[in-house]
């Protein structure tokens, strides 16, 4: 079948991309549009021309496939496309659905634009570590002004087509796509092509732009090279602009963020896929919250915001008042932070209800508990959770990191009980680790992970082990951390470190945010499981032991003025004094040393994940650390990151670990067949 077909109505050449599943911008697309465009140039009964498409969407945007393989090069390339079209008779593009990157610029180099009323348009290439270089950063600029330009091509963001109307990215919003476009082309006639258009900026835009953007995508190059793209907009012609703008992508194309990005945007899309053999998946349209807590109003406000009933029960009446009381304020700091309305709020907050007998959850099809981490606490839960919840229901334990079949088997339904680990605060945190226990049933996980894309969250499925993914693999970070210090590197030198990688925030200060107190806690119940030649560093005990909890007693490995952080040399003295007692010799780091102290560990964890199974792909922990954690998307994750590092660094630093801290350290046999065979994980089955 031909991917864009061509007919003829009123004088007007219509040229309708068909190509499932997005109508991609592919070879094929190309080829048909070139065509079609240079048939009706060269026919002089045709006056204009509309750009159309079949399907549930306009062009989507580039092929993303080709584009890896820079099949985006041949011929006829889009500028080309762009060419003939600017070079031609007056057009519009007819617009529904989405209309992104290359599909925007291909409908930004048509005369006008007409949409319906539920189309989006957006130029999201920042995404993935590049910029719209087909003419995206030039001509947006000269028809919406410099300012329009940064917001939508720094932030990625899909405009509705009422945004896009008052911001003049389109023409008109219309009802209907076959008549309107070749109506409104024959009044409106011709116009200069918005490309030979001039246009000026406000004094100081480009550098308060350039200040705020190099804080709010720290280490990423294309917001800069996006920024002087819309600044050349305004000082150079239209062909002295796409000839900027066509380095300025070739240099991003080329360097390593970009594939880094694309790996991270597939890896994410695999991580979501539901097992093969579901069947039919049950749907939740009733749900209840068990545990009123920080994070059980948490979860109880990301359901009630996807429009699904919420009871939030807690058998004490006191913490569910209190817990009441953090649902309106979790909705009125989103109403004040203008991510959501005043009255979708209001309605989110009618979905929820509270009760303090279990007698209230006759008829949910699930519960989330989010009650404190206490085996027998949980076990009690499930248990009272199997009598009173309808036999459908799927029961669900947010546990970070206890065992989910001894959970499960407090019930009679363990193949209805799966993990569903939130991150806190569950309202603005992107991961859901869905877990399988011995006996989740298919169908129970599959509804786990349809539910975590319905509250926007991001899924990946992780199996039955302590820490399940994310926290099994993040404690080899955040350990390495702790031996660092006692071996005398300061907190302020690995924190350092971290952060300038990519880390929103170091390891060590992380400690200290989230209290060292519960680190401690949690760390009692983590050393029973430890083998017996492997011990934990005790710096956290000992800052516990003097009062420092971290931030919420303004001293922990650092001091505190407020939120900033300082050196503190009480803290030192204490590091010091615990290395002395442990007979462990000090000495100084270099930046890349502590780099790799931090992060190799990870890889090598994930590796043994991938290996007993907790891990199904390679890519799965290196979403779970993006969203989890904030590893930089850039560089790709800590698995796509070490394999570009190297995996005999890897195995060498494994290996020094090993022979120090115990068996835990030993490098993963896995890296040791994947460095004789030189594959990588997609060559191992992960």
């Amino acid at each position: 079948m031909n991917a864009v077909t061509v007919t003829r109505r009123e004088g007007v050449a219509v040229l309708t991309v068909d190509y499932p599943p997005v109508n991609a911008l592919s070879v094929a697309v190309r080829t048909g549009l070139a065509a079609g465009i240079a048939e009706a140039n060269a026919d002089p009964a045709i006056h204009g021309i509309v750009i159309r498409a079949a399907g549930k969407t306009f062009i989507a945007g580039a092929d993303i496939k080709e584009l890896a393989e820079k099949r985006h090069l041949e011929s006829p390339t889009l500028r080309e496309v762009q060419q003939m079209l600017e070079a031609g008779k007056p057009s519009v593009a007819a617009i529904h659905g989405t209309a992104l990157g290359g599909g925007l610029e291909t409908a930004l180099t048509c005369t006008y634009r007409v949409a319906l009323a539920d189309a989006r348009v957006g130029l999201p290439e920042v995404k993935l570590g590049l910029l719209p270089g087909a003419g995206g950063t030039q001509r947006l600029t000269r028809l919406c002004g410099p300012a329009v330009a940064l917001d939508i091509c720094l932030s990625g963001r899909q405009v509705g087509a009422a945004e896009a109307l008052e911001l003049g990215i389109i023409d008109l919003v219309v009802d209907e796509l076959d008549q309107s476009p070749i109506d409104f082309l024959v009044v409106a006639g011709p116009s200069e092509p918005i490309i030979a258009r001039s246009v000026d900026a406000e004094p100081g835009l480009f550098d308060e732009a350039r200040k705020t953007w190099a804080k709010q995508a720290r280490g990423r190059d294309a917001p800069g090279e996006i920024i002087g793209c819309i600044e050349a907009a305004c000082r150079l012609s239209g062909a002295e602009g796409l000839a900027y703008e066509r380095a300025a992508f070739d240099r991003l194309f080329a360097s390593e963020q970009h594939p880094a990005l694309v790996h991270a945007f597939f890896a994410e899309r695999e991580a979501a896929k539901l097992p093969a053999d579901t069947g039919t998946v049950p749907q939740i349209a009733r749900a209840a919250v068990i545990g009123a807590g920080l994070m059980g109003a948490g979860i109880a406000t990301v359901l009630a915001n996807a429009g699904i009933q919420v009871i939030v029960l807690d058998v004490d009446p006191v913490a569910l008042e209190k817990g009441r009381q953090r649902v309106a304020a979790i909705h009125a700091a989103a109403v004040a932070r203008g991510v959501t309305t005043r009255d979708k709020a209001d309605a989110a907050q009618a979905r929820t209800t509270y009760a303090t007998d279990y007698a209230a959850l006759s008829d949910i099809d699930l519960a989330i508990e989010a009650a404190p981490e206490s085996m027998p606490l949980k076990r009690k839960i499930f248990a009272a959770l199997d009598v009173a919840t309808p036999p459908h229901a799927i029961l669900a334990t947010n546990t970070s990191s206890l065992d989910v079949d001894e959970i499960a088997a407090a019930t009679g339904r363990p193949e209805q009980v799966i993990g569903l680990h939130f991150f806190s605060p569950a309202n603005i945190m992107k991961l859901i680790e869905v877990v399988r226990g011995a006996k989740s049933s298919p169908q129970s996980l599959a509804a786990g992970m349809k539910l975590a894309q319905r509250l926007g969250k991001v899924a990946v499925p992780a199996g039955n082990y302590d820490g399940f993914l994310a926290n099994r693999t993040l404690q080899f970070y955040t350990g390495q951390a702790e031996f660092l210090m006692e071996q005398g590197a300061a907190p302020e030198q690995i924190d350092r470190v971290a952060e300038a990688f990519g880390m929103p925030m170091g390891p060590v200060a992380m400690r200290d945010m989230a209290g060292l107190d519960v680190a401690a806690m949690v760390r009692k119940v983590r050393a029973l499981g430890l083998p017996p030649e492997e011990r934990l560093s005790p710096l956290i005990e000992k800052m516990v032991a003097a009062g420092r909890f971290g931030q919420k007693t303004n001293a922990g490995f650092y001091r505190y003025e407020g939120r900033t952080r300082l050196p503190d040399p009480e803290a030192q003295a204490i590091i010091s004094a615990a290395a002395r007692e442990l007979g462990v010799a000090q000495r100084s780091f270099t930046d890349d040393q502590i780099r790799d102290r931090l992060f190799l560990p990870i890889v090598n964890e994930g590796a043994r994940a991938l290996e007993d199974g907790t891990a199904t792909r390679a890519g799965d922990v290196d979403t779970a650390w993006i969203n989890g954690y904030g590893f930089p998307a850039y560089r790709g994750g800590p698995m796509y990151w070490g394999m570009k590092h190297g995996l005999d660094r890897v195995i060498a630093l494994a290996t020094t670990l090993g022979a120090e801290l115990g068996p835990r350290w030993q490098p993963a046999p896995l890296l040791t067949r994947l460095i004789a065979t030189g594959g990588s994980w997609r060559d191992a089955g992960y």
